[in-house]
């Protein structure tokens, strides 16, 4: 396991001196030359930690969300820093530049992060060729598909990123939910949603051989209680493998930041609260009968914990990384098996739900 003791603490300052695009840049860059390096998980797993989610073996439950490896560079990497699973993306079939810059910022005294970043990434084919570079190295490396902005037909780009991600992906991750393509959101009313998971599945069956990843879908925490029950019954009609719960809020809670106000997608530690609640209602709408990742919020092992008790069988991070390092995930780790025996539970699958 790469070893990042409080390294982090001491270059945060000069990290955070730097615009915060220019700053992930960076640390993409620190993490390719850790891969080119041959960076490989080490260490004794906790076996009791090890979960079974959509026929996929993962080690751990925690994993690096969708958005911090846009577009596939560093995906052993981030497995390497003891995550169980990552997710790249999202990728669209054509690159793009996304919206203007400035376009992330961070809200420090919040914990938090807005971006309006507008799924820019160098789109499928330069993708594809990272990804087949490592295929075969093993870890669960989950491919979040997108629609291009300018698209005339946003469902066929789905269906196009399927096709194409397919012999890849551990999983497939469709993402309808991000604030910052214009319209995207429209596409998880009901009617739209269902034809675009079916264009999907049928995308994903044309080209699928030995390998069939299961299909997740990530939703808004910003839904309405008729929403999530439409969602969840497509879920289940459409047998998906997971719900991802949640993206970011469009929403405001109380903001300290002088960055508040910045349009786009707010993440972090004010959207733990929503992000909870849209787990719980999921749960109680698809009466377990579709497995839900939990995201949003989550910085420490008892948010995680939290996270699994309400329902999540896994669960992801991102923001929380920008305030504490690469380090967090092998902590929250830790701490999910101490909470896991603490509470009187021989495996991380027994306490999912359990609240």
């Amino acid at each position: 396991m790469i070893r990042t003791p409080r390294l982090f603490d001491l270059l945060r300052p000069a990290l955070f001196a730097l615009e915060p695009e220019r700053a992930h840049r960076l640390a993409i860059g620190a993490l390719k030359a850790a891969q080119a390096a041959g960076s490989r998980p080490s260490g004794r797993a906790d076996d009791a930690l090890a979960i079974t989610v959509a026929g996929l073996d993962f080690p751990n439950p925690v994993g690096v969300a969708a958005g911090f490896d846009k577009d596939a560079e560093v995906p052993d990497a981030l497995l390497a820093l003891g995550f169980g699973f990552t997710e790249v993306g999202s990728l669209t079939p054509l690159p793009q530049q996304g919206n203007p810059r400035p376009r992330l910022f961070r809200l420090v005294e919040d914990r938090a992060v807005i971006n309006r970043m507008g799924f820019n990434n160098g789109g499928a084919k330069a993708a594809t060729h990272r990804l087949r570079a490592r295929h075969g190295r093993g870890g669960i490396v989950g491919i979040n598909i997108g629609a291009n902005k300018e698209s005339p037909d946003r469902i066929d780009d789905y269906a196009t990123m399927a096709r194409a991600m397919t012999p890849l992906a551990s999983y497939l991750a469709v993402n309808v939910s991000s604030p910052n393509t214009p319209g995207l959101r429209a596409l998880q009313d009901e009617g739209a949603l269902a034809a675009l998971i079916d264009g999907v599945i049928a995308a994903r069956d044309e080209v699928a051989g030995v390998n069939v990843p299961p299909v997740f879908l990530k939703v808004a925490p910003d839904l309405e209680p008729a929403d999530i029950d439409a969602i969840a019954r497509m879920a289940i009609d459409r047998q998906l493998g997971a719900l991802i719960v949640s993206n970011t809020t469009i929403s405001r809670p109380l903001l300290r930041s002088s960055h508040a106000g910045e349009a786009g997608g707010l993440s972090g530690a004010p959207l733990h609260t929503l992000a909870l609640e849209r787990l719980r209602d999921f749960r109680k709408a698809t009466g377990g009968g579709v497995p839900l990742i939990g995201a949003g919020g989550i910085a420490s092992g008892e948010d995680a914990w939290e996270h699994i008790r309400a329902g999540a069988s896994l669960v992801q991070l991102y923001s929380a990384l920008v305030y504490d390092g690469p380090g967090l995930g092998a902590r929250i780790v830790r701490e999910l098996g101490a909470l896991m025996r603490r509470d009187g539970f021989s495996s991380i699958a027994e306490a999912v739900g359990s609240e």
